[in-house]
């Protein structure tokens, strides 16, 4: 639906694919969203996919989507996104594509209730059945949908230990100049103790939680940054409940490196994630991670050696954990440290590539 997330998280691996096969990227580009980096490698071609419910439109997408798919002949129709996923998938398998791959990276249902989370849940069992092959972004992810009866076992597959598309360590790594740059442009000396968020602000992002344990007088020398468009108009609540506390927003980075360069500790206290990249990319940076202990983001964070895992919902072990590595810059450094050699190891991007390029090669066609 959004070409941004073919930009973030697909493009490498669209541009390896484009080297053994003939690569068509299906988005929403009237969003203006430009993917210079696979011009020339793979065709780009625009369909009005809607993020939101919207049956009239969705009818007239999947219509577009027949045709193209008809006109087109593809062997393989890969979708990431629940609602391109749906739509793409049903096309697909009316018209018979020999393979039909879906990637799974979260569960927006989880956190709802009532007829809605039914619903939801629904459509991702659905996207599942229509699917030849399922890739899942984390092990305990797929763990989750296999007992919810979403997935199949033998069906689905995690490549190497996660992640939708790994992590570019050479660009998210420690940097000094940045952490100097950043702290100077928004006011925080070099021993301040900076807490940092990047993601999109909603409430399921355990924002709340996050300003209330901010609060704890014994965090008033450091701040908390948070980075990302309030997609719910939170920020208002936030100061509310982080009181005098140090807190500090940004609407939008083009690079998010700089900011966890400069950053002590990464937090993430949501309630459903399907693995929590940017905790990898603030690892790659060298820094570690507060975050829930949830299926997906435990898959990002080891316990204790990259980071610290607490109750999803829990303030008073998420103000534990930040009084925790706010008061000891030795542990802060060495899980940090930790954190970086753990990116490397185990989801630097080329290696999540290497592993999708070999997962293609082994399909039934």
């Amino acid at each position: 639906a959004s070409p941004l997330t073919v930009k973030v998280f697909l493009s490498d691996q669209i541009a390896a694919l484009a080297r053994e096969h003939d690569v068509t990227v299906i988005a929403n580009f009237e969003s203006g969203e430009q993917l210079d980096a696979l011009r020339g490698a793979a065709r780009l071609l625009s369909v009005p996919i809607d993020r939101d419910v919207a049956p009239l439109a969705d009818l007239r997408c999947l219509w577009r989507l027949l045709r193209v798919f008809r006109r087109e002949g593809f062997d393989i129709a890969h979708t990431v996104t629940p609602k391109a996923g749906l739509l793409a998938q049903m096309a697909a398998f009316v018209l018979r594509v020999p393979v039909r791959i879906h990637v799974f990276t979260g569960q927006a249902w989880v956190t709802r209730s009532g007829p809605w989370r039914w619903v939801l849940k629904a459509i991702d069992r659905l996207i599942a059945g229509l699917a030849t092959h399922v890739l899942v972004d984390s092990p305990s992810q797929r763990d989750f949908l296999i007992g919810q009866g979403v997935l199949s076992a033998p069906k689905s597959r995690v490549l190497l230990s996660g992640s939708i598309s790994g992590v570019d360590t050479e660009r998210f790594r420690p940097d000094r100049e940045a952490r100097a740059r950043i702290r100077n442009t928004v006011g925080i000396g070099g021993n301040t103790v900076l807490f940092l968020f990047v993601g999109r602000l909603n409430a399921d992002k355990g924002l709340f939680d996050l300003a209330s344990a901010f609060a704890d007088p014994g965090l008033r020398g450091a701040v908390l940054l948070v980075v990302g468009p309030d997609e719910e108009r939170i920020r208002p609540r936030m100061h509310e409940l982080a009181g005098g506390a140090r807190l500090m927003f940004l609407d939008y980075t083009p690079a998010p490196q700089d900011y966890m360069a400069a950053a002590d500790v990464f937090c993430l206290p949501s309630y459903r994630e399907g693995f929590g990249t940017a905790i990898i990319e603030a690892a790659a940076a060298g820094i570690p991670a507060i975050a829930s202990d949830i299926y997906g983001v435990r898959d990002a964070v080891v316990d204790g050696e990259t980071g610290l895992l607490h109750p999803a919902r829990d303030v008073a072990a998420i103000r534990g954990c930040m009084l925790r590595l706010a008061q000891d810059e030795t542990l802060r450094l060495r899980l940090g440290q930790a954190a970086r050699e753990h990116a490397v190891r185990r989801f630097a991007m080329p290696a999540i590539t290497a592993a999708l390029i070999e997962y293609y090669r082994g399909l039934p066609i």
